[in-house]
């Protein structure tokens, strides 16, 4: 996983406003989980806490971890202390009993993880029977496309490291991804156990068009993130 910590401020303002987050993947995910009133929800690398927030609001009983101390900080300022919040990594054993949430919501933390099988069984574990997990993670076409654009020719086919870095608030961020293709990630839910549901590829908020005029044409042509929802058998 990336190290948020150094940038947790920068990164939090950023993912408040931007086209991408705010009009785009936080939009399609709780779309996507509905109806969430007395679900208890568990919000798998929560950041400062914005997705949490939305589902408190909409009646759920909401639980989130976050890798970096410095993120789950902000998230217990904008949460409040009655939040179970916990320093935790998604791919270790989580510190939750078996049989718990009736749905898991991973938004856009799977990509960061080379191996996908001991963080799918944990959430599996953790989920009641026929509980939901609800992902986001970056379009397997999005970076690749990237590539071959700018003259590289990675192989679609493998799991490859992709580094990426951008500005916000003044900070450089720099992460890096895992790229995997589609089949992969299929395959890989299916063998933890999840029987896929939805497959999505949504359009952003038209909300964006006047604020975003550059990126929002882009991401009604070209998808940046792809999302699922999981039943656990």
């Amino acid at each position: 996983m990336s190290d948020y910590d150094g940038f947790a401020e920068a990164y939090a303002a950023g993912n408040e406003t931007s086209l991408e987050n705010a009009y785009y993947e936080r939009p399609a995910t709780l779309a996507l989980a509905g109806d969430v009133a007395g679900r208890r929800i568990l919000d798998a690398g929560c950041g400062a806490g914005p997705l949490s927030a939305e589902l408190l609001s909409r009646g759920a009983d909401v639980s989130g971890f976050d890798q970096s101390a410095e993120m789950l900080a902000l998230a217990r300022r904008r949460l409040g202390s009655d939040v179970d919040l916990r320093v935790a990594d998604l791919a270790s054993p989580l510190p939750y009993p078996d049989n718990t949430f009736d749905d898991v919501i991973a938004s856009l933390v799977l990509h960061y993880l080379q191996d996908w099988a001991p963080p799918l069984a944990e959430l599996h574990r953790i989920l009641k029977p026929g509980g939901r997990l609800i992902a986001s993670v970056n379009h397997p076409t999005a970076d690749y496309c990237l590539e071959r654009l700018a003259g590289r020719r990675p192989n679609y086919f493998t799991t490859y490291p992709s580094p990426a870095e951008w500005t916000t608030g003044g900070q450089t961020i720099k992460v890096t991804f895992w790229n995997r293709p589609l089949h992969a990630m299929t395959d890989a839910f299916t063998t933890a156990g999840f029987r896929l549901t939805t497959l999505s590829e949504p359009q952003p908020l038209p909300t964006a068009a006047p604020l975003y005029p550059d990126g929002y044409p882009l991401l009604t042509t070209a998808p940046s993130f792809l999302f699922f929802v999981l039943h656990a058998e």
